[in-house]
């Protein structure tokens, strides 16, 4: 958990949230008074339809020092390497996928040019989700970003990001996740600031842009009222405006393509916001494991943090899944995952140690695909040492791995799919699994 004697943060998932930089900013009663206070603007930032269930409701109301519409003309722009819509470089394939961690760039390259795409499912702005990683050298400083087609969901491997939003600020360090929702304005440094280090550190990580309904937390159904990820453990920024006149540049990502426009004063500048969607984050580190204390290695559903659901009941559009430290205890139980092949479409990433089914090849920085149907599970070496193992407590230290799963089979890019860091020889690792099969056993 990173140092946050000099950030406070709101607590709780999906909460209404209200916080002010300056006392009296905020209205009471009315959300549109006919003046705001301080001379501000008002203005509704909606997340999800005006009458979408109230359950289900996302907006929040920001009162700033200068509407957003306050901006210059859009003019296109080009990332080259950040893709989320499927077209003819993209390739479907069953083959089941690994790649090394993507090195340090050349080139200063701050977050949003350093994004580069691994794999695309859905359809952008509607449903299905693209996953990318990043690997940024320099801050963004007076740039931000606007994804109008995607929340997005940042997973630190290496180094900090110090966030500014709209809504506030946000730190980010690798055991913890950052989410934006679709188009808030956001602009991330490298550089820590508040210990006097004012030179940028590189950063890296991965992130899935969510095209469906918006993340919640899980149903905890059977397991009852307490388990996985509690709601007051999602922090969410107090309002902190900058009021600063200069050139700016915001960059907006609209259906697959982007743009740039010109501000002549930053946009990070709410006073004051009340509302339910917002930046949050939150600390993998707390969330409850649940896990089999008798046989059997359960579905690795119990291990999900947030959910996109579909329009079908139990088939996500996208989970967010983690493997952290825990202890493992199954009597006559294979313990690693199975050998499996099914429906949903699993993006796996490692964030520090090791991954208990791949010992060796799976790198923290890296990353591995398999599709729907396609077959995967334990390394040979993995398979013969837990098929032998003393079936004693084990706890698993040190570690933490991660799922983007999703209920539709992704495309890849052909630039991952070519990268000299993916791996060829991946499945290898399964080709000295002997058969053992003998009647008299």
């Amino acid at each position: 958990m990173t140092d946050t004697t000099q950030l406070d943060y709101l607590n709780g998932f999906g909460n209404e949230h209200e916080t002010e930089a300056i006392d009296g900013a905020l209205p009471k009663g009315c959300f549109s008074p006919q003046k705001v206070a301080y001379g501000l603007y008002a203005e509704q930032f909606s997340s999800t339809a005006f009458t979408a269930p109230r359950a289900d409701n996302r907006r929040t109301w920001l009162y700033r020092i200068q509407p957003s519409v306050k901006q210059s003309d859009y003019q296109p722009a080009d990332f080259p390497h950040f893709q989320s819509a499927i077209h003819a470089d993209t390739v479907i394939t069953p083959q089941a996928l690994r790649w090394n961690p993507y090195p340090e760039t050349e080139n200063p390259l701050n977050f949003i040019e350093s994004i580069t795409t691994y794999a695309i499912n859905g359809q952008t702005g509607l449903s299905g989700t693209a996953i990318h990683r990043y690997c940024a050298t320099k801050s963004m400083n007076k740039q931000s970003f606007s994804n109008a087609d995607a929340e997005m969901v940042i997973v630190p491997q290496q180094g900090q990001l110090n966030t500014t939003t709209e809504m506030g600020k946000l730190e980010a360090v690798p055991g913890e996740i950052l989410v934006i929702p679709r188009g808030v304005k956001f602009s991330i440094n490298l550089s820590i600031g508040m210990s006097g280090d004012t030179a940028d550190k590189p950063a890296s990580g991965y992130i899935c842009e969510n095209h469906g309904s918006p993340l919640t937390l899980p149903e905890r159904g059977p397991v009852g009222a307490n388990g996985f990820a509690n709601d007051r453990d999602f922090q969410y920024p107090v309002a902190c405006y900058e009021d600063v006149s200069g050139q700016f540049e915001c960059i907006t990502k609209f259906n697959g393509q982007f743009f740039r426009s010109e501000m002549s004063h930053s946009p990070m500048d709410v006073v004051a916001w009340v509302g339910n969607s917002a930046p949050y984050k939150y600390d993998l580190s707390r969330f409850n494991v649940i896990n089999t204390v008798s046989y059997d290695h359960p579905d690795p559903s119990i291990f999900t943090v947030l959910t996109s659901k579909s329009d079908t009941p139990g088939v996500a559009n996208l989970d967010f899944v983690i493997f952290p430290p825990r202890w493992m205890v199954a009597e006559n139980t294979f313990r690693p995952p199975w050998f499996h092949r099914n429906i949903m479409s699993e993006f796996m990433g490692l964030i520090q140690g090791q991954y208990d089914a791949k010992e060796q090849g799976f790198l923290p920085g890296g990353a591995s695909l398999h599709n729907a149907f396609t077959p995967h599970g334990p390394e040979a070496g993995v398979f013969t040492k837990a098929s032998n193992a003393e079936l004693k407590p084990v706890q698993y230290k040190d570690t933490m791995a991660f799922m983007f799963e999703s209920r539709y089979p992704y495309s890849v890019t052909r630039s991952a799919l070519n990268s000299p860091n993916r791996q060829k020889d991946y499945n290898d690792c399964w080709q000295s699994l002997a058969r053992q099969f003998s009647i008299n056993k």
